[in-house]
């Protein structure tokens, strides 16, 4: 009886000891991480209450009381202060959660990724999408509660509106991890809350921008806030998509998008 030869140990492939070295597909992107990740921004209590609760009471003291009062095309001003405080919370929202990294890289959880088949760019995804995720909801929730307190304005206005908002704020998304990688965890939170507010005050979230003097008003139109708030707003004004705004969003994505990967690189570089 004729027997076939026994395959040489150097060509198995089979070999119980032998490790799996193939990489994971698409870079170790999960969505079992990713369920992980959302339920954990969503058990933050501090992190709801300043995305989800905060910019709603804002429209009920400074919105409601304008109550009656139209823009020039016949629509509620109430309806401005809430998309407005849409885009607030939107930004709020997704830069708290893309700041989240900086509490990771302080309990090593940098190095631990490191030493995974993770891809680096699989985790940024990860985080920019459970921040989207946070965005969304913001917008949603500051939108119930506008139309609660009673702004009727047509179903494309609540659409259109409720996209920009929430597209935009990728730019903050990109921030939030920028500042993540930039400064140390026990800052970054009172580093971001700040610098939120004073964008958005001259921005034209929390006061028209006709009210500030002139040279504001120019310096207004170069801050990452002013972009997203006029293509949010633009369905209700009726003012069209002004390009120079399209131009401010791309700008500062492609800002803070390109320094949180520098930073990132560097970041891990050390692991």
């Amino acid at each position: 009886m004729t027997t076939l030869p026994a395959t040489p140990a150097a060509t198995r492939t089979d070999r119980p000891d032998e490790p799996d070295r193939r990489l994971p597909a698409l870079g170790g992107f999960a969505p079992a991480v990713l369920r992980i990740e959302l339920r954990r921004v969503l058990r933050n209590r501090r992190t709801l209450a300043f995305t989800l609760i905060m910019p709603g009471f804002f429209f009920l003291i400074f919105g409601l009381p304008q109550g009656g009062q139209t823009l020039d095309n016949g629509r509620p001003v109430t309806a401005y202060v809430m998309i407005s405080l849409a885009v607030y919370a939107a930004m709020v929202a997704t830069t708290s959660a893309g700041g989240a990294v900086a509490t990771e890289r302080a309990l090593g959880w940098s190095r631990q990724l490191r030493l995974t088949p993770l891809r680096p760019t699989a985790y940024v995804a990860t985080k920019l999408i459970t921040a989207m995720a946070l965005g969304l909801l913001a917008v949603v929730v500051e939108f119930l509660v506008g139309a609660a307190a009673g702004v009727r304005v047509p179903a494309y206005v609540w659409l259109l509106a409720g996209l920009a908002a929430w597209l935009g704020s990728l730019v903050f998304a990109a921030f939030g991890l920028f500042v993540g990688y930039l400064v140390p965890a026990e800052n970054v939170m009172q580093f971001i809350g700040p610098i939120l507010a004073v964008l958005a005050m001259f921005g034209g979230l929390f006061v028209p921008l006709e009210v500030l003097p002139d040279v504001l008003q120019q310096v207004a139109k170069f801050t990452p806030v002013y972009g997203v708030g006029e293509l949010s707003r633009a369905p209700l004004t009726g003012a069209g998509v002004s390009m120079a705004a399209v131009a401010n969003v791309a700008f500062w994505a492609l800002v803070f998008g390109v320094g949180a990967a520098r930073l990132f690189r560097r970041d891990t570089a050390r692991v």
